[in-house]
């Protein structure tokens, strides 16, 4: 199974492997942010992944973040939606690099480059990542860049966790936090870096969303949700459960990540095991720290 990171556990008011009506997804938002949803959902994809153009209104460059999985209709549709506004595409930026948001990022860019198709005429577009191995010019991003293409304000946090190179973007004008894997729209993430890296994260969003009092986070898979607070309680509480569960099924007797697996998702698909051994992992290695 190819490591992409999101976590296919039921959601409380979701039946487990069950995907929304697209209309639910594509095209929700905020006034400056779109969702295009991406054609590629799965029990580990959830609905697809959100592709998310945001521009100021009137302004006629836009960002587009997570262009998707390299799927030529999906970023067609993407960079032909743009052009429809009479618009185009200034940067492109990835919350990360995993596959499903990236692996499209390079060819989007070409198209998005070219007037004929939409874009600005200037060949590829920008694309701006923390990891280097994910960028298309010399500008990356890191804690505290200020994005400004078109007139925005888009804000950027490190949120290491779900992968080491996890970013959140902040856009004020809206109050909106996008938070790509760090926080779904239903689920919860899988873990491929370190879980103290995330619990440090989720923590820090929460004081975060409450200072600046965000009305809405804008996920890389799922619906959008409008009670910040509560979700990330609801992720930091999670967070919490499970540790204790992985703790109770070491203290028991479990020794590898599967034996945990065996015990604490007795009740999920065993063909998702393999994914929920990524996050049962990082706990195994929390613990150890932790003593």
């Amino acid at each position: 199974m190819e490591r992409l990171g999101w976590n296919p556990l039921r959601h409380p008011d979701r039946a487990s492997g069950r995907m929304g009506e697209m209309s639910d997804i594509d095209g929700m938002g905020t006034e400056r942010a779109t969702c295009v949803l991406a054609p590629n959902p799965s029990a580990m994809t959830l609905d697809g992944t959100n592709t998310w153009i945001i521009g100021e209104p009137g302004a006629e460059e836009v960002v587009v973040v997570d262009p998707g999985p390299k799927d030529g209709a999906h970023l067609r549709r993407v960079v032909d939606i743009v052009a429809s506004q009479g618009r185009h595409v200034g940067l492109v930026l990835l919350t990360h690099g995993h596959p499903d948001h990236a692996a499209g990022a390079e060819k989007f860019a070409g198209l998005a480059g070219h007037g004929g198709l939409g874009g600005s005429g200037g060949g590829r577009v920008k694309v701006r990542a923390l990891d280097p191995r994910h960028r298309l010019g010399d500008e990356g991003l890191s804690e505290g860049d200020v994005i400004t293409t078109g007139g925005l304000e888009l804000r950027v946090m490190e949120t290491p966790g779900h992968t080491d190179d996890s970013l959140t973007f902040w856009l004020p004008a809206d109050r909106a936090v996008l938070t790509g894997d760090t926080v779904l729209g239903y689920g919860t993430t899988v873990l491929e870096g370190r879980l103290g890296d995330y619990l440090s994260s989720l923590d820090r969003l929460r004081a975060f969303s409450a200072d600046r009092d965000a009305a809405t986070i804008l996920p890389g898979h799922g619906p959008k949700l409008d009670d910040p607070l509560a979700v990330l309680d609801h992720y930091i509480d999670h967070r919490r459960e499970r540790l204790a569960q992985v703790e109770a099924a070491v203290a028991a007797g479990a020794s590898t990540a599967r034996e945990v697996v065996e015990r604490v998702y007795a009740d999920v698909d065993k063909s998702l095991w393999p994914a929920a051994e990524w996050s049962v992992q990082s706990q195994l290695d929390y613990l150890r720290t932790r003593d």
